[in-house]
């Protein structure tokens, strides 16, 4: 099943080179059209190029060096030539492909070996988990944040805290965008985000895994509920692959929402601790947890077990505030 799930978007992506090759083609023939000169360079370019591989392959006498170091000259004019010409006509002169690590093939060179480019592997999550809930992440980033939702009034005996809705919101989202920064740092915490609904939790986390995204990182959102349905699937139900099953342990970025929704027995518990657990143990990976519930109230629907691993590797945001949604 996987084999063909890699066949169909590999060929996905080959559509996807084709089309952006053949723009590139037509760009190309539009910007010649307007100045031939640039023909003229490449064709240039060409012939002193094979004249240079033919110097090359002979004897490495001092003659045959000095003239292909000649050549090589001539030929970084011509390339400057090129470069002056297009940067007067405001082109850059490039394949647009979506992906500039692996330019759109879907793989990568690494230490001599191809190995599968970050953005396929998020394709495969996309595709595996519908998508992977993060089909509107274009439009949700920090830029497009409005503050002003958010109350400047301080109001501590109805917040718990000194800090106004805004004041805090803007809190979490320096600790937010360390967390992006530093990554690919070990030492860097996880976070969870705790709050009623319709504060901004759910949209900050939108905000950083597209951020993340852009690192070349994969990442995978799902709701508590969701997720767990996905484990018991795969446990009980042989014809589900055990890729999507490893992936909650080895996606850069998993970001669970809605934790304490989902209907908790003794064996869900495990299989959250597992999680959890085995996520602070695995190098490259980080964790994003969201709820509705305090983490007092969090810590009576979970073992303590749960509660110290969130309580010593997580930053704790709370966010607080009127719901944003009504003032839209």
């Amino acid at each position: 099943m996987l084999a063909d799930t890699i066949k169909r978007i590999e060929r996905q992506y080959e559509i996807k080179r084709n089309k952006a090759d053949a723009l590139f083609i037509a760009d190309k023939k539009a910007v010649y059209d307007k100045a031939p000169k640039l023909s003229e360079i490449d064709k240039e370019r060409t012939k002193w190029g094979i004249q240079t591989a033919r110097l090359s392959i002979n004897e490495k006498s001092a003659e045959n060096v000095k003239a292909v170091e000649e050549l090589q000259k001539r030929i970084l004019d011509l390339k400057n030539e090129k470069e002056k010409i297009l940067k007067e006509m405001h082109i850059v002169l490039a394949p647009k492909y979506d992906c500039l690590k692996c330019n759109d093939t879907g793989y990568i060179l690494k230490d001599g070996h191809s190995e599968m480019c970050s953005c396929m592997k998020q394709e495969l999550l996309n595709d595996a988990y519908n998508k992977s809930n993060m089909h509107n992440l274009q439009n949700e980033n920090f830029d497009n944040l409005d503050l002003t939702l958010f109350s400047n009034i301080k109001e501590e005996s109805k917040y718990k805290s000194e800090l106004s809705p805004r004041e805090n919101i803007e809190k979490i989202i320096k600790v937010s965008k360390q967390f992006i920064n530093n990554f690919d740092d070990p030492k860097e915490k996880n976070l969870l985000f705790t709050g009623t609904t319709g504060i901004g939790k759910t949209y900050i986390s939108s905000c950083i895994a597209n951020d993340v995204l852009k690192k070349g990182c994969t990442v995978l959102y799902q709701t508590a509920p969701v997720l767990l349905d996905s484990i018991f699937s795969y446990k009980y139900n042989s014809n589900n692959s055990k890729e999507l099953y490893d992936n909650l342990f080895s996606v850069n970025l998993l970001i669970i929402d809605d934790l304490g929704t989902e209907n908790l027995t003794a064996a869900k518990f495990t299989e959250i601790f597992t999680i959890l657990n085995s996520r602070l143990l695995t190098p490259n990976t980080k964790t994003i947890i969201s709820t509705n519930f305090s983490l007092e109230e969090l810590s009576k629907m979970y073992d303590s077990r749960i509660l110290s691993r969130i309580i010593g590797n997580y930053v704790i945001c709370r966010f607080f505030g009127e719901d944003i949604r009504l003032k839209h």
